[in-house]
């Protein structure tokens, strides 16, 4: 934990979904770190990267989790893991809504159950978690001028192409849209919705995602002389959970070492 004077997100209670590794353990560890009360949801608690769990990891460096197993595209599992955080905690200030998966395959090999199962998670899972989320956050008095805040992980690959990988970038394009149109209507019921876009950050995911020819298409495209790592998408998450975002709403904010630039 940091010293309280330097903790952005003191008293806060946020939910990070698909936080058990990677991104969303980042954020989530850096979430507690500067105060936030924070609810883990994913499917497992097992970290893919290794090392203890995102909640037991929190806990020993003095933070506050808890668990809640949850998968993002059951609206009921949803409703539930945005309960148990206002029960727990008394409110619900923030969500990330960063669970995703993948399924790489070019149209003509995408099969219709894959597309859908894709769907389901990366952006009806999305849908799902900021309207449980927006009616929670709606039930609550303002703090200051914000009732609440959304913070969606969209990519780059929402906006360029992800060879072979059309069901993926496909949600991320309809996350970047759904963010700026909820943005837009709930603004004047202080609710603050935006999104992070990541360019290659490197977890512990292997597969495709390891691939030498990705690799080097992602280091060729990225101006910046090294990958990213989860805690470069954390810290822009913290800053967009963050009161320092005061006048920021609708935004999709690229974290991908210029590639975008490029």
């Amino acid at each position: 934990m940091l010293p309280p004077d330097a903790r952005r997100l003191d008293g806060r209670v946020a939910i990070v979904t698909g936080a058990a590794s990677g991104i969303g353990r980042a954020i989530a560890r850096l979430f507690a770190s500067h105060g936030a009360r924070v609810v883990v949801a994913d499917v497992t608690q097992t970290v893919i990267e290794g090392g203890m769990p995102t909640v037991e990891a929190i806990t020993q460096d003095g933070g506050t989790a808890l668990f809640q197993q949850t998968d993002v595209a059951d609206a009921a599992q949803v409703e539930a893991l945005v309960a148990r955080a206002a029960e727990a905690f008394g409110s619900l200030d923030i969500i990330v809504n960063n669970a995703c998966i993948r399924h790489p395959r070019p149209l003509l090999e995408l099969d219709e159950a894959e597309w859908k199962r894709v769907l389901d998670v990366n952006l009806t899972g999305v849908f799902l978690s900021c309207k449980a989320a927006v009616a929670q956050m709606m039930r609550q008095e303002l703090k200051g001028e914000v009732r609440g805040r959304i913070v969606n992980l969209s990519s780059q690959h929402g906006m360029i192409a992800a060879p072979g990988d059309l069901a993926y970038g496909t949600t991320k394009a309809g996350i970047a849209y759904m963010t700026r149109q909820i943005a837009a209507d709930y603004a004047k019921l202080g609710i603050v919705c935006n999104a992070v876009a990541p360019g290659k950050i490197v977890t512990g995911q292997g597969g495709r995602l390891a691939d030498p020819e990705v690799l080097d298409r992602a280091r060729r495209r990225t101006p910046w002389p090294r990958f990213g790592a989860p805690d470069d998408v954390a810290r822009a998450a913290l800053y967009l959970a963050s009161d320092d975002a005061s006048f920021v709403t609708g935004v999709n904010l690229m974290v991908d070492g210029g590639w975008m630039a490029a």
